[in-house]
Protein backbone atom coordinates (compact mmCIF):
# COMPACT_ATOMS: atom_id res chain seq x y z
CA UNK A 1 0.00 0.00 0.00
CA UNK A 2 1.27 3.06 -0.88
CA UNK A 3 0.86 6.39 1.59
CA UNK A 4 0.14 9.61 -0.34
CA UNK A 5 0.45 12.39 2.42
CA UNK A 6 0.99 16.17 1.35
CA UNK A 7 1.23 19.07 3.80
CA UNK A 8 -1.65 20.77 5.54
CA UNK A 9 -1.31 24.43 3.79
CA UNK A 10 -5.11 25.55 3.64
CA UNK A 11 -8.34 25.25 6.09
CA UNK A 12 -9.54 22.57 3.67
CA UNK A 13 -6.80 20.68 3.64
CA UNK A 14 -7.05 20.60 7.52
CA UNK A 15 -10.82 19.61 7.57
CA UNK A 16 -10.43 17.62 4.85
CA UNK A 17 -7.06 15.77 7.61
CA UNK A 18 -9.42 15.75 10.32
CA UNK A 19 -12.00 13.60 8.54
CA UNK A 20 -9.45 10.88 7.12
CA UNK A 21 -8.02 10.63 11.30
CA UNK A 22 -11.66 10.30 12.28
CA UNK A 23 -12.41 7.31 9.90
CA UNK A 24 -8.42 5.92 11.21
CA UNK A 25 -9.20 6.17 14.71
CA UNK A 26 -9.46 2.60 15.20
CA UNK A 27 -6.72 1.36 12.89
CA UNK A 28 -4.51 -0.85 14.79
CA UNK A 29 -0.71 0.61 15.91
CA UNK A 30 1.93 -1.00 13.53
CA UNK A 31 -0.46 -1.47 10.45
CA UNK A 32 -0.25 0.50 7.30
CA UNK A 33 -3.38 2.55 8.62
CA UNK A 34 -2.04 2.74 12.25
CA UNK A 35 1.16 4.53 10.21
CA UNK A 36 -0.97 6.66 8.22
CA UNK A 37 -2.83 7.92 11.58
CA UNK A 38 0.45 9.03 13.12
CA UNK A 39 1.82 10.92 10.21
CA UNK A 40 -1.54 12.34 9.41
CA UNK A 41 -1.41 13.63 13.24
CA UNK A 42 1.96 14.84 13.46
CA UNK A 43 0.98 17.00 10.34
CA UNK A 44 -1.94 18.59 12.11
CA UNK A 45 -0.02 19.05 15.24
CA UNK A 46 2.26 21.08 13.21
CA UNK A 47 -0.74 22.49 11.33
CA UNK A 48 -2.00 23.58 14.54
CA UNK A 49 1.51 25.03 16.61
CA UNK A 50 2.06 27.23 13.14
CA UNK A 51 -1.60 28.74 12.52
CA UNK A 52 -3.03 28.53 16.46
CA UNK A 53 0.15 28.83 18.86
CA UNK A 54 -0.68 29.15 22.51
CA UNK A 55 0.98 31.65 24.37
CA UNK A 56 2.50 30.91 27.26
CA UNK A 57 0.40 32.39 30.27
CA UNK A 58 1.85 34.99 33.04
CA UNK A 59 3.56 33.66 35.42
CA UNK A 60 2.08 35.67 38.16
CA UNK A 61 -1.84 35.02 36.16
CA UNK A 62 -1.03 31.01 36.30
CA UNK A 63 0.03 31.43 40.51
CA UNK A 64 -3.43 33.29 40.91
CA UNK A 65 -5.17 30.82 38.77
CA UNK A 66 -3.33 27.91 40.88
CA UNK A 67 -3.96 29.40 44.33
CA UNK A 68 -7.87 30.07 43.21
CA UNK A 69 -7.92 26.34 42.23
CA UNK A 70 -5.93 25.12 45.53
CA UNK A 71 -8.18 27.94 47.81
CA UNK A 72 -4.90 28.69 48.79
CA UNK A 73 -4.36 32.75 50.84
CA UNK A 74 -1.41 34.85 50.22
CA UNK A 75 0.55 33.50 53.37
CA UNK A 76 0.34 30.04 51.69
CA UNK A 77 2.88 31.68 49.17
CA UNK A 78 5.23 32.45 52.36
CA UNK A 79 7.03 29.54 52.52
CA UNK A 80 7.67 29.62 48.45
CA UNK A 81 8.33 33.04 48.31
CA UNK A 82 9.13 34.41 51.55
CA UNK A 83 7.58 37.66 54.05
CA UNK A 84 4.02 38.97 53.58
CA UNK A 85 5.58 42.06 51.78
CA UNK A 86 7.69 39.78 49.20
CA UNK A 87 4.85 38.39 48.08
CA UNK A 88 2.44 41.34 47.80
CA UNK A 89 5.47 42.52 45.70
CA UNK A 90 5.54 39.27 43.68
CA UNK A 91 1.83 39.50 43.12
CA UNK A 92 1.42 43.16 42.63
CA UNK A 93 4.16 42.91 39.91
CA UNK A 94 6.61 45.49 41.65
CA UNK A 95 9.59 42.51 42.57
CA UNK A 96 9.74 39.94 40.11
CA UNK A 97 9.94 36.27 41.12
CA UNK A 98 13.92 34.68 41.59
CA UNK A 99 15.14 31.35 40.59
CA UNK A 100 14.67 29.81 44.11
CA UNK A 101 11.13 31.32 44.33
CA UNK A 102 10.35 29.47 40.63
CA UNK A 103 11.92 26.08 41.74
CA UNK A 104 9.87 26.13 45.08
CA UNK A 105 6.64 27.02 43.25
CA UNK A 106 7.22 25.13 40.89
CA UNK A 107 7.32 21.85 43.48
CA UNK A 108 4.81 23.61 45.88
CA UNK A 109 1.37 24.71 43.27
CA UNK A 110 2.61 21.95 40.92
CA UNK A 111 3.94 24.25 38.45
CA UNK A 112 6.35 23.82 35.25
CA UNK A 113 9.07 26.17 35.79
CA UNK A 114 9.05 27.52 31.99
CA UNK A 115 5.60 28.93 32.85
CA UNK A 116 7.29 30.78 36.03
CA UNK A 117 10.33 31.48 34.21
CA UNK A 118 8.38 33.86 31.37
CA UNK A 119 8.46 37.47 31.67
CA UNK A 120 5.79 39.14 33.63
CA UNK A 121 3.35 41.23 31.72
CA UNK A 122 3.11 44.76 33.27
CA UNK A 123 -0.42 45.03 34.97
CA UNK A 124 -2.43 47.76 33.36
CA UNK A 125 -2.20 51.25 34.99
CA UNK A 126 -5.07 53.52 35.05
CA UNK A 127 -3.36 55.77 32.87
CA UNK A 128 -2.49 53.05 30.42
CA UNK A 129 -6.05 52.06 30.40
CA UNK A 130 -7.13 55.58 30.13
CA UNK A 131 -4.49 56.16 27.32
CA UNK A 132 -5.93 53.03 25.82
CA UNK A 133 -9.70 53.88 26.00
CA UNK A 134 -8.73 57.75 24.30
CA UNK A 135 -7.02 55.66 21.42
CA UNK A 136 -3.34 56.79 22.24
CA UNK A 137 -0.74 54.69 21.30
CA UNK A 138 0.91 53.10 24.15
CA UNK A 139 4.22 53.68 25.27
CA UNK A 140 6.68 50.76 26.09
CA UNK A 141 7.19 50.50 29.68
CA UNK A 142 10.59 51.05 31.45
CA UNK A 143 12.13 49.65 33.67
Amino acid sequence: MQITIRPIRTECDYDAVLREVDDLMDAAPGTPRGERLDVLVTLIEAYEARHWAIEAPDPIEAIRVRMEQRNLRRSDLEPMIGSRARVSEILSGKRALTLPMIRRLSAGLDLRADVLIQETRPAPTRRRAARKRAGAKERPATR
